[in-house]
């Protein structure tokens, strides 16, 4: 993939406005939210770009056989078309690309992160009628089917393979350490969904300095969201400092310390000295 290049101010500013009201409607859409997120990223993904995803995404679900059976007839559905017949899975690669967190690159590449490729199977199951949804477990991404005790879990970056109790559990293990608990297994918002991906972006940036870029528009995004961790503020204004932008730096550690302040008074201090040394580079 080419270096991906933001989109000009003006274009930025519209796709945040978007990003905003659709994260805060009654029922936000996990497959725009995703589209808005790599059109933030890649200034090539125009209006024309976002609308083809979704039609893709539409295609994928009229591919599906017509209401096949319980939860493991859909699950083993998806399965055949997506992760046996259109290929779509991840490697251990992927989590050095990019584009592997963003959506139209997934469903052009055909290969992604956990969490993008348990998009891809959810967006175009749900189209299809299927009882879908996302489950977090700890340090990998799979999609359920179905509720309760009849609840199917499928691995999307393994090709979609069916996961019996003990490969969920040894996933959990071999993430934590710890055994699989029953509220691992709770349907992932949509909201939470998007906020894990912005945290893959920022993961991926954080391991490049030179792209504090990408980690500043995926703080930004973050922010956007009805609910975030408030530490996200000093992460911003710690990115603006780095990038030069002392002034507005300041400003915003100034803004987290009043946060702060009202639980940690000490803490609040040492992130007002760092605005103090943020201001000063001024001069």
């Amino acid at each position: 993939m080419r270096p991906p290049h933001p989109p000009p101010p003006e274009r930025s500013a519209e796709l945040r406005r978007r990003f905003a009201e659709e994260a805060r409607s009654e029922r936000p859409d996990l497959s725009t939210l995703c589209l808005l997120v790599g059109a933030e990223a890649d200034g090539a993904l125009d209006e024309a770009g976002l609308d083809a995803a979704q039609v893709e995404l539409d295609r994928l679900a009229g591919l599906l056989p017509y209401r096949p059976g319980g939860p493991r007839a859909w699950a083993v559905a998806l399965r055949e078309l997506l992760g046996d017949r259109l290929g779509y899975h991840g490697t251990p690669a992927d989590y050095r690309r990019l584009e592997s967190s963003l959506l139209h690159e997934v469903l052009r590449r055909r290969r992604g992160l956990p969490i993008l490729l348990s998009v891809v199977w959810m967006e175009v199951a749900r189209r299809a009628g299927a009882p879908v949804y996302g489950v977090a477990l700890p340090g990998h991404f799979v999609v359920g089917f179905g509720a309760d005790e009849g609840r199917v879990l499928a691995d999307p970056f393994d090709g979609g393979r069916v996961l019996t109790g003990a490969d969920a559990e040894l996933l959990v293990v071999g993430a934590t350490g710890d055994r699989l608990e029953p509220s691992m297994l709770r349907p992932a918002d949509p909201l939470d969904v998007v906020l894990r991906i912005l945290n893959n972006v920022r993961a991926w940036a954080a391991a490049r300095p030179e792209r504090s870029d990408v980690a500043l528009w995926a703080v930004e995004l973050s922010l956007l969201l009805p609910s975030h961790p408030a530490r996200l503020r000093y992460e911003r204004a710690q990115l603006l400092v780095r990038r030069g932008d002392f002034l507005g730096g300041a400003l915003e550690l100034e803004a987290y310390a009043e946060v702060v302040g009202a639980v940690d008074a000490s803490a609040a201090e040492g992130v007002r000295g760092e605005a103090s040394a943020a201001r000063a580079m001024l001069n």
